[in-house]
């Protein structure tokens, strides 16, 4: 199984909004003779291409995968029906699918056809792999990270200009969780202030980012950098209807630009998230800044936070966001990584139930 999470995790970024998954097939004797995992939506799962490399040889084996296998037709036929027509003799899995149109289905029609069925073998691990997903289908919201860099004395920031906090190997780190996530936020604040492209640099990103600016009041400039990156994906400005109704040529001019101007009847950011589900996005980054942080702790809607602290000091500044730890408890102990001269502290927030069912 750890073997299947390893490949598992050479999806992840290029199948949304399908899971990352992984497959090994051993044999009899314990030689491991067809492994892989799921690339691209539409593509084949990944039980799949364990099957297709393994052949004629899949009879009598075990097939290990981090997800339970499909029993219905979408992009792809049923993996149940090649597995059985395989002649495997024993799956083993980590998870139960939470999709409504697998749910145990699977493993019905693998045990109705003699097949012996496993579960729960790594369940944790694949249970954090594929955490986007479990959230997007059981909450139809997608995933949501919130994630803040401070100076040692508590400032993510300064309220007037500019401020770089981590450095150079931070920033690497972070770009390549950029390629991997279906989209980022921002606060207007963040946006007025840091003026950022929200792209990821210096990493393969394979598919579009769609970058959220969640603008109520409308103060984001025509100007602003993001509005100049469409070719590296959607950028969506949510508003208030009444907003949106105030300045109808500014945001018209935005439109014709390719930026999707969305409005809202109230700023409540659950009906923001269910939106962007309804658009396939199942994991967030919520970059910044405190307000927005807060504004999602309050709602309960975070499902991972990672704070990153750096050694400089900035003596005044715009602080984190005041309610988060008040709000926001770990579920375990934090995930920490030193990156360079900067700690990353990363926590889950939200736990997923054996059953999937939302707290």
């Amino acid at each position: 199984m750890d073997r299947a999470l390893f490949w598992a995790e050479r999806g992840r970024g290029l199948t949304s909004p399908n899971p990352p998954v992984g497959a090994v097939l051993i044999s009899a004797s314990g030689v491991v003779i067809g492994q892989g995992a799921h690339l691209i939506a539409g593509g084949p799962h990944a039980e799949i291409v364990a099957l297709d490399k393994a052949g004629s040889d899949a009879r009598g084996a075990t097939l290990y995968c981090t997800l339970e296998p499909c029993a219905h037709t979408g992009r792809t036929g049923p993996c149940v029906e090649r597995i059985v027509a395989a002649g495997v003799r024993r799956v083993v899995a980590a998870v139960t699918d939470p999709n409504p149109r697998v749910s145990g289905q699977g493993f019905a029609y693998l045990e109705a056809h003699d097949v012996a069925v496993t579960t729960g073998v790594a369940q944790a691990e694949a249970g954090r792999q594929l955490a986007p997903f479990f959230t997007w289908v059981a909450r139809r919201r997608p995933f949501v990270t919130v994630k803040a860099a401070a100076s040692l004395d508590g400032f993510v920031g300064r309220s007037d200009a500019r401020v770089k906090l981590t450095g150079a190997t931070a920033d690497r780190y972070f770009h390549r969780q950029r390629a991997e996530v279906d989209a980022i936020a921002i606060g207007s604040g963040t946006l007025l202030i840091d003026d950022p492209m929200l792209t990821a640099r210096g990493a393969f990103r394979a598919r579009p980012l769609t970058r959220v600016i969640v603008d109520w009041r409308g103060r984001a400039a025509a100007s602003a950098q993001v509005f100049s990156t469409l070719q590296a994906g959607p950028v969506i400005m949510v508003v208030t209807a009444e907003t949106l109704a105030g300045r109808p040529e500014h945001f018209a001019a935005l439109e014709r630009r390719g930026v999707v101007v969305q409005p809202f009847e109230s700023r409540d950011l659950r009906l923001v998230l269910e939106w962007l589900a309804a658009r396939d996005v199942v994991s967030l980054l919520v970059e910044g800044g405190p307000t927005l942080h807060a504004a999602l702790a309050d709602a309960e809607l975070v499902d991972r936070a990672q704070w990153i602290v750096t050694p400089r000091t900035l003596g005044r500044g715009v602080p984190l966001a005041s309610n988060f730890t008040q709000t926001v408890a770990p579920t375990g102990p934090p995930r920490v990584v030193q990156l360079g001269e900067d700690l990353l502290i990363e926590f889950d927030v939200h736990r997923i139930d054996r059953d999937h069912r939302p707290h």
